[in-house]
């Protein structure tokens, strides 16, 4: 194992990575293959054909494909072996997400079901729990849900108002109080509910079942996009479980809930990654039939913009999300190896890669954002009609960047989480934020500039990290520990984090392509590389600059102004060539395959 391998979450902003050692989509073997057809085949004989009746709160009709896809296997692929589950990793998980985020509204029930309502009983649950729970969830004969969001506690959940109290014998915890936004609430069977025991600082987890006396359910919601998912509010009056219903350890539920969002934020980078390629390959069949002034509007330079911008960013999402993947894997695998029992391993893993967790689904879910607004505008009028499917990714595609914790919160989070580490000394972004401002302070290195085109854009995603560093070096010793308070230049740290993080993602998925492919093949995924660093250079630019003059001033100012042009120069390139290269190449094959 190269010494790479070994690379902690977060440290890409101060390590160097090797492209061998990072998972690229195209390296999927051949058992993960089928796996993806299944769902493939699934989504589009099974769920494609129902989209419209799932519309209209058809909870028998979501009930009965929950079930289907458990019947296919297709619920237990991350659940062991021993609970009647596939034991598969944690990349052919999000494949398997990938493909079922096809789906639309019915990829929500599945990967709720599949992430948050299944796995913290795998990672936290008693041998007990496991055994009654896991196959039942595995094979579909129960459908999970989880419960945490309240009313009056949103982004900050263990505000919650729902209290648990042990009876008298301690046989029992008794339940009070509501939550809201339960996705698969009308279906499910089994909720992890999250409340605090008394007056406890944090809160603890339980297993509910549907059935409980003093449990029950509000009206479905009418929501602006996955309507044919069930989302409802529930209710405890004296709701009664048994206290072996207790999940994970009192006091333990708020450190449950923050690693099952981290695991669902991925999850749901690999959900916008499949939800983007379908809608593409929409626009694109739209585009290659649709004719305008005597030809078919794919012959407009403007359609070919669009369309190749989709695509770069589809394949920006998928290069990022599948390397913290493999990641994670990794990461479990060598606790594993270090004798950690495969759940904790499986908890810290996640844990370890945070940061490139929230980055994940900041970015898939703005991308596909993108993609489905454009999608609209490529159908024109017909995309805002219900009878087209691009209306409905358009709606359905909002809520992405609340689900999981906003995209604010997790842009905090990305910060946040990387500051913590360095002063914990997990990371040491202190010397190289030092190495940084000694630079500046020295003769510019203007060097020999390299023919090698790897070697060249490595030395552009080097440049942002400098950026980076600068830029918060500087904020946080003006700041120290009121840094927090200045959210506007966090946000800014934590875009620049991620578009840098997406840059060299792309670039070591091209540089590995580079061995598997030839150059007139490889030609087009440098396009896409060439396009993405150069506007990322722009973006990393603008924000920098501007988070600079917002907080620095005179010499201090003007220094960091000179350092971050230095640090976002590329090479010139020609967007339009590159981007029509892309766009006939996606036009011609009428779907998506990059």
């Amino acid at each position: 194992m190269s010494e790479n391998k070994t690379l902690k979450g977060g440290e890409f902003l101060i390590r160097e990575t090797n492209a061998a050692d990072i998972f690229i989509p195209e390296e999927f073997n051949e058992e993960q293959k089928m796996m993806a057809q299944t769902c493939r085949d699934f989504t589009e004989t099974q769920v494609l054909p129902n989209v419209e009746q799932l519309e209209h709160h058809d909870n028998e009709l979501l009930t009965k494909l929950m079930k289907d896809s458990g019947e296919l296997g297709l619920l237990g692929i991350s659940v062991p072996e021993e609970y009647e589950g596939f034991g598969q990793n944690f990349v052919t998980s999000m494949l398997t997400v990938e493909e079922m985020g096809k789906g639309f509204s019915f990829a929500v029930a599945y990967s709720a079901h599949t992430g948050i309502g299944t796995l913290p009983i795998l990672y936290f649950g008693t041998e007990e729990q496991k055994q009654k729970y896991l196959p039942k969830l595995a094979s579909g004969e129960y459908i999970g849900a989880y419960a945490l969001t309240e009313p009056d506690a949103g982004s900050d959940p263990n505000n919650g108002k729902t209290r648990a109290t042990l009876s008298e014998d301690g046989k029992s915890y008794i339940i009070n109080g509501s939550k809201m936004w339960i996705t698969n609430g009308g279906i499910a069977d089994l909720f992890i509910v999250y409340a605090k025991i008394d007056d406890d600082k944090n809160l603890s987890a339980f297993l509910v079942e549907r059935n409980t006396p003093g449990f029950t359910f509000g009206a479905e919601e009418d929501k602006m996009g996955i309507r044919g998912s069930s989302t409802m509010q529930i209710f405890f009056d004296n709701a009664k479980i048994p206290a072996e219903n207790l999940l994970g350890e009192r006091n333990g539920g708020f450190k449950i809930a923050l690693y099952i969002l981290n695991l669902g934020r991925i999850k749901l980078a690999a959900a916008t990654t499949g939800a983007s390629k379908a809608t593409i390959d929409l626009a694109v069949q739209y585009a290659n039939e649709r004719k305008q002034f005597g030809t078919t509007i794919t012959n407009f330079g403007a359609i070919k913009y669009k369309l190749a911008e989709m695509v770069i960013r589809t394949f920006v999402t998928e290069s990022l999300t599948y390397r913290a993947s493999q990641n994670i894997d990794d990461a479990i695998d060598s606790l594993v190896a270090g004798g950690m029992d495969k759940g904790r391993a499986s908890i810290e893993g996640i844990r370890q890669f945070a940061i490139e967790a929230s980055i994940s689904k900041v970015f898939g879910s703005e991308s596909l954002d993108y993609v489905v607004d454009e999608a609209v505008q490529i159908h024109g009028g017909m995309g805002y009609s219900a009878e087209t499917l691009v209306e409905r990714a358009y709606r359905d595609s909002r809520i992405n960047r609340i689900f999981e914790g906003t995209n604010e919160i997790n842009r905090m989070v990305t910060v946040g989480e990387l500051l913590k580490r360095g002063m914990k000394g997990e990371l040491d972004l202190l010397t190289p934020a030092k190495a940084v401002a000694g630079e500046l302070m020295g003769i510019p290195d203007f060097g020999s500039t390299t023919t090698d085109y790897f070697e060249a854009k490595h030395k552009v995603i080097v440049n942002f990290k400098k950026a980076i560093l600068m830029v918060a070096g500087a904020a946080l010793q003006k700041y120290t520990k009121s840094i927090q308070d200045q959210q506007e230049i966090l946000m800014n740290v934590a875009d620049m984090l991620m578009y840098t993080y997406a840059a060299e993602s792309t670039l070591l998925r091209v540089e590995k392509l580079s061995g598997m492919y030839n150059e007139k093949k490889l030609a087009l995924y440098k396009d896409i590389l060439d396009v993405f660093v150069y506007d990322t250079a722009a973006r990393m630019n603008k924000i920098g600059v501007d988070a600079v003059n917002s907080f620095a001033e005179g010499d201090e100012q003007a220094g960091m102004l000179m350092g971050m042009k230095r640090f976002t120069k590329v090479a010139s390139v020609n967007v339009v060539t590159a981007r029509r290269s892309i766009a006939n190449h996606l036009i011609e094959a009428n779907k998506y395959n990059f």
